[in-house]
């Protein structure tokens, strides 16, 4: 492994310099493993089952990948639900997702290096030809620096590294003569206007044909960038640089990194999200080590790997100890404030913080990197992925997942670290998890919503970049690979620079900042760039006592032990009050808030925690009583289990969480608004009823298709071309009486999703459906059925295999013939919500009126510790009642001898010092990932 070989110092050790935070969570870890027993190390993988399974990403890369190139080519991505290219302009617009499309074949370009690494040197090289044949970079689109940076500049570099490798070894390329690194110049220079700013840092979008602030560029009025946005270029440009000569492109990112490590809070050392190109004033000051500030701090620590620049090492583990400080809570990473980092900024983390424990190993902090790892693992095994977005408790925030490649990245450089063979026990979960819940029959589908299984089209570049390099390299071995990975350096996007540039072209005009700002000194370079051969050469069992006491840790909650113990070390002083223990009518608990904000600056933190806090519990205590979404599953012929539709649950009937599925045929109820006795009976008898959204309430629907002998429902929304994807998801409540006779489960669904139901029922008439908390692992559901088994495996070597013969031969077809590919699951057009489970509180149309009476939010955001009113079930939507207050005037009623009215004043006045920080924290829970 390049990246953590032949640095100074050996890993794995708290830095002489260690923070107190730091090491109260390290004593807090020592404590649990003194009482922790640990249960037999991982068995070692065979080499017979690492080259399957090292097979088997092969074979998945060549599904995503041939269809790409069958389907999408010379389209940027690959659309895998409908089987068609993304184009940019012809397709719906998703917002900031689509600034990666520029009409330049994205995905083939960021696939380049994969295929070498893969051992696919025909392919690779017939890729290149089309590149070079077909590709355009001249293209009046608008696109953004970053991506662009990271995905094509970086592929066309990687793929020209390696392609003058193979031409070195005299078999492939022996044609090429640096034709992808002059596309590579031509893209830098393309990009260089983005840079004419006065701070250097580049606007975040440029047209790639008229490039910035010219009226047909239709860009250059924003004002600002993220982080990672104008400090992941480093590698890049100054890779490309080194190969051409031409030094402008280093010395601009250079100078962009410059300003960003001018701009750091100065007296925490970290960086904000957001900043303003022209002014270098921070936008959003939370900090963390996710989305919008990730790759910022992976460059700084490459950069120096790569060019050699002490400065950057400096630099980089300046901000570590910072994070080390504040940000990494064992085995959380929270966001704080840049100017009040004990204050933690948001009560949710995001998938993109998954690299963070790869990076940990190339700076040789070998223990917070495998318990950050093991809690995300334990969130995987929860949800089959990572979701976009998670609590500190780990309950989903935001539920899609654009199948990143992050977490196998981490799972990767860990395995490489540690020899641990848990880590490929770990890889072999990721593919079959992709394998069973993501793959189409056109590629692999990006998951809607991770609790219902339910997919978008959408198919990112970055998958067959990165995910399939980092699965496939965690179970080669060296011989496997044509070349040595030793050689070279990751990007962020996982393609391939060549550690040799460090000694080329090195005449670049360069600032070292740093000195200017810090005191350093040789303790700055502890603890970084391990040689991983002799980091654990006495302790094999070390890895997994690190995991051992994290091995629940999604399931029961965080450990309270590791936050006891952390706070004993507090100079002695009384730990803080937390919301989660406060009670109202404690004397002492006012006494303490009283205190909050005056005493000194310790107390102040600790009320802004407390506020934050009681903010998150309360939003979790309303949570609590919300129920998540349900899963309508079609596992009839032609579908057989594929097609997941998100569905809305129902505050009364058959609990499906509890009770686990209702499986049958679906028929129309008549009347189809089952408001009246069904007239049908017969037909849906022993069978799932179909019944239309309106004129009734919906605990009466439910009764009378459950009096007709139907063993569920489902209702369908009647305001045509409703859908999922962009109206916020219901929960049907009752209707104000008693609905405990309501034995049936009942479902909602939008009219998009109910239409694949109603067309499936037009084409093929009888269609089985599964209602279900979430979607079933379809070997299950389709036990003993005669279909193909490639459909259940997920594996297209069992395509050729002999089919039993039977009447139903027509079902032992490809999964393409049998899949009509107009009604597959939940095609997405746009862009999904932030959160698919928004609050909802009028109904549709004035014909939902009544109706509407009936239906809850599935979800809301609490941005305040007030109380919540409670309306009548009569005629009102229901609303969660927040359960502060109730516990409040519960705890009043059984104590006459406190007046709760007595103690609000002085409380309230303390509030108003807080006013400005209780605003920040309800800014943040809306901020977009």
């Amino acid at each position: 492994m390049s990246e953590a070989g032949g640095g100074r110092g050996c890993g794995c050790r708290v830095p002489q310099r260690a923070p107190w935070s730091l090491v109260a969570a390290t004593a807090a870890l020592c404590l649990v493993l003194a009482t922790s027993v640990c249960t037999a190390r991982a068995a070692p993988m065979s080499r017979e089952e690492k080259q399957k399974l090292g097979n088997q990403v092969l074979e998945m890369f060549d599904h995503a990948y041939g269809n790409y190139m069958e389907h999408a080519y010379p389209a940027d991505e690959l659309m895998p639900l409908t089987c068609r290219g993304r184009v940019r302009g012809q397709e719906p617009s998703r917002g900031d997702v689509d600034d990666a499309l520029g009409k330049f074949s994205l995905t083939l370009i960021d696939s380049l290096d994969t295929l070498v690494v893969l051992n696919k040197t025909k392919e690779f090289e017939d890729a290149v030809r089309k590149v070079l044949r077909d590709v355009n970079l001249d293209n009046d689109v608008v696109v953004s620096v970053f991506e662009t940076n990271i995905r094509v500049l970086g592929g066309l570099l990687g793929g020209h590294s390696l392609a003058i490798m193979l031409k070195e070894k005299g078999e492939y390329m022996q044609w090429y003569n640096d034709e992808l690194l002059q596309m590579a110049k031509q893209l830098g220079y393309k990009l260089l206007p983005a840079f004419n700013t006065t701070s250097g840092l580049p606007y975040p979008r440029i047209n790639l044909k008229f490039g910035i602030r010219k009226p047909e560029a239709r860009t250059g009025t924003e004002t600002d960038t993220c982080t990672a946005c104008a400090g992941t270029l480093i590698l890049e440009f100054a890779a490309l640089s080194r190969f051409t000569g031409a030094t402008i492109f280093e010395e601009y990112a250079r100078k962009a990194l410059d300003f960003l490590w001018e701009k750091r809070q100065r007296s925490s050392n970290l960086v904000g999200v957001t900043i303003n190109i022209h002014t270098g004033d921070w936008v959003r000051k939370d900090s963390g080590v996710g989305a919008g500030i990730d790759s910022y701090y992976e460059y700084l620590l490459k950069a120096y790997v790569l060019l050699g620049d002490d400065s950057f090492l400096e630099r980089f583990n300046t901000h570590y100890d910072a994070i080390m400080r504040y940000i990494s809570q064992p085995p959380l990473l929270l966001d704080v404030h840049i100017h009040k980092p004990m204050l933690n900024a948001r009560t949710w983390m995001d998938s993109l913080l998954a690299f963070f424990p790869g990076l940990q190993v190339l700076k040789g902090d070998i223990r917070p990197a495998i318990e950050t790892h093991e809690m995300l693992y334990q969130v995987i095994k929860k949800h089959n992925f990572l979701p976009e977005a998670f609590t500190t408790d780990f309950r989903v925030h935001w539920a899609q997942h654009p199948l990143r490649p992050e977490f196998a990245e981490s799972t990767y450089f860990l395995y490489k670290a540690t020899g641990d063979p848990y880590y490929l026990e770990v890889g072999k979960t990721l593919i079959e998890n992709l394998n069973k819940y993501a793959r189409v029959p056109c590629g692999f589908a990006a998951m809607k919503d991770v609790r219902t299984g339910s997919h978008e089209d959408r198919m990112d570049s970055f998958f067959l970049a990165e995910m399939f390099k980092y699965l496939y390299l965690l179970f080669a071995d060296k011989e496997d690979i044509i070349f040595d990975i030793e050689d070279y350096i990751f990007t962020t996007e996982a393609h391939l620079l060549p550690l040799w540039l460090s000694t080329t072209n090195r005449n670049i005009s360069k600032k070292n900042t740093t000195s200017e700002y810090t005191e350093l000194d040789d303790s700055n370079f502890d603890w970084t760039c391990p040689n991983t051969q002799i980091l654990f050469p006495n302790d094999p069992l070390y890895a997994q006592s690190i995991r051992e006491p994290l091995k629940n840790v999604v399931d029961k909650s965080c450990p309270r032990g590791i936050i006891r113990v952390e706070e004993s070390f507090r100079s002695g002083a009384n730990p803080p009050l937390r919301a989660r223990d406060f009670m109202a009518t404690n004397p002492e608990h006012l006494e303490i808030l009283k205190k909050m904000g005056a005493a000194s600056s310790i107390d102040a933190e600790d009320g802004l925690r407390f506020m934050q806090e009681m903010i998150e519990l309360s939003s979790q205590q309303q949570k609590e009583q919300q129920l998540p979404p349900r899963a309508v599953q079609i596992i009839s012929h032609p579908f057989f289990g594929r097609v997941v539709l998100t569905a809305g649950p129902a505050q009364f009937g058959l609990d499906l969480s509890k009770h686990k599925e209702t499986r049958g045929f679906v028929a129309s109820s008549k009347p189809y608004n089952g408001c009246s006795e069904l007239t049908n009976p017969e037909a849906v008898m022993g069978k799932i009823a179909l019944i239309q959204r309106g004129q009734c309430m919906f605990a009466e629907k439910a009764r009378n298709i459950q009096n007709a002998g139907a063993i569920g429902g489902i209702v369908i929304d009647d305001n045509e071309g409703s859908s999922s994807d962009t109206a916020p998801l219901f929960q049907m409540a009752g209707d104000g009486k008693d609905t405990d006779d309501i034995k049936i489960p009942m479902l909602f669904l939008f009219s998009k999703e109910g239409s694949i139901i109603l067309d499936a029922i037009r084409e093929h008439e009888e269609v089985e459906v599964l209602l279900s908390d979430k979607a079933r692992d379809r070997a299950a559901i389709l036990k003993g059925k005669m279909i193909p088994s490639y459909i259940i495996n997920s594996n297209p070597e069992m395509e050729n295999e002999d089919q039993p013969s039977s009447e139903n031969d027509s079902q032992n077809q490809s999964a393409e013939q049998l899949l009509p590919l107009s009604q597959t699951v939940d095609l997405v057009d746009q862009e999904t919500p932030e959160n698919p489970l928004e609050s909802h509180s009028e109904p549709s149309s004035p014909a939902d009126m009544e109706e509407a009476a009936g239906f809850a939010p599935s979800e809301q955001k609490s941005s305040s510790t007030e109380s919540l009113e409670t309306p009548s079930l009569d005629g009102e939507c229901t609303e969660l009642d927040n359960q502060l207050q109730e516990q409040s005037e519960t705890e009043e009623d059984s104590n006459p001898n406190v007046s709760w009215g007595k103690k609000v004043q002085p409380i309230d006045s303390i509030l108003a010092d807080w006013n400005e920080d209780i605003e920040a924290f309800e800014m943040m829970e809306k901020d977009e990932l």
